[in-house]
C-alpha cells in the first residue's frame, strides 16, 4: 500500500460513512430559514393596489422634432440628449416606435401607477358607448354636397399654398441676384482689360 502513495497503516479499504440523521437535520434547519427569509422579503409592506389601465388624456407628441437637426453632445442633460425623453422614467429613447413602446409599457404604467390590467367594463357602460357612437354617427349625415366643398376648399388650400411657395422663390432668387451684382469700378475694370460683362447691344 505504501508504494500506492497511501500512507502506511491507514485503513482506507471500506466507503465513508456519513450520519444521516445529523444531515437530515441540517436540511430541516436550512428550510426554515429559507420560509422564515421568504416570508420576511414578501412582507416588507402592505401590498401595493394599483389603479387600472385607463386611456391617455393628452396628445403623444412625435412630429414637434421631425427633420430638425441637433448637436448631440455627452455632457447635455439627459432632457436634451437626441431621442424622446420620458420625464416619468427619467431615460431617453433613441426613436417612435421605441418611444411609444416605452410609455405603453409595464414599467412607465407602473411608474404611473397603473397595473397592467384593463378596468372590466359593465354591460351599461358598453351600450352608453355604443349610443354616444351612433349619436355622433348621426349628427354628421354624409351628402356629396358636402364631399364636394371639402374637395374644393381641400383644392383652393393647395393653390394657396403653391402660390406662396412661388412668391418664396420670387423673393431669394432677387435676393441673390442683388448679391452678385458687385459693384466694379469703371477704372479698374479698364485697367483689368474689360469694360464689362455685359452684351455688346446698348
Amino acid at each position: 500500500m505504501a508504494a500506492n502513495g497511501a500512507a502506511a497503516g491507514v485503513d482506507n479499504t471500506h466507503r465513508r460513512k456519513f450520519d444521516l440523521e445529523e444531515y437530515a437535520e441540517k436540511a430541516r434547519e436550512r428550510e426554515r430559514k429559507e420560509e422564515e427569509g421568504a416570508r420576511k422579503s414578501k412582507s416588507k409592506g402592505p401590498p401595493v393596489q394599483r389603479k387600472p389601465l385607463k386611456h391617455r388624456d393628452y396628445e403623444v407628441d412625435l412630429e414637434s422634432r421631425l427633420g430638425k437637426t441637433q448637436v448631440v453632445t455627452p455632457i447635455a442633460p439627459l432632457s436634451q440628449q437626441a431621442g424622446y425623453f420620458c420625464s416619468v422614467c427619467e431615460c431617453v429613447v433613441k426613436d417612435s416606435a421605441n418611444y411609444l413602446d416605452h410609455i405603453n409599457g409595464k414599467k412607465h404604467q407602473r411608474a404611473l401607477g397603473m397595473s397592467m390590467r384593463v378596468e372590466r367594463a359593465s354591460l351599461e357602460q358598453v351600450q352608453s358607448r355604443f349610443e354616444k357612437l351612433k349619436k355622433r354617427k348621426t349628427d354628421m349625415p354624409f351628402t356629396e354636397q358636402d364631399l364636394d366643398e371639402r374637395i374644393l376648399k381641400l383644392q383652393q388650400e393647395e393653390e394657396e399654398r403653391k402660390r406662396q411657395r412661388r412668391e418664396k422663390k420670387k423673393e431669394k432668387k432677387k435676393e441673390k441676384v442683388d448679391e452678385e451684382e458687385i459693384e466694379i469700378d469703371p477704372d479698374v475694370a479698364a485697367m483689368m482689360g474689360f469694360g464689362g460683362f455685359g452684351s455688346s447691344k446698348k
